[in-house]
């Protein structure tokens, strides 16, 4: 199954859910609030390293860092 992002409209929650495609759409509450959430657009990069260990992107835009979105992170691998 996917793994689909939700936002609540009320209280701006970000979760994930694991979802069959078939109820990809369908309504969704939120897990704080209980009020309607809307999925949002997932983004991603893709990245191979090669047999020298360098790294270069398969697929997807932006760096390598998903969590600061830097282009030079000591946090990411």
């Amino acid at each position: 199954m996917p793994l689909y992002e939700y936002e609540c409209t009320s209280c701006q929650l970000k979760f994930e859910l694991l979802r069959s495609f078939t109820l990809a759409d369908e309504g969704i509450s939120c897990p704080r609030c209980h009020n309607g959430a809307r999925r949002k657009l997932s983004t991603f990069a893709s990245f191979s390293r090669d047999s020298s260990g360098q790294t270069s992107r398969v697929s997807g835009s932006g760096s390598s860092c998903g969590s600061c979105a830097g282009s030079n992170c000591s946090s990411c691998g």
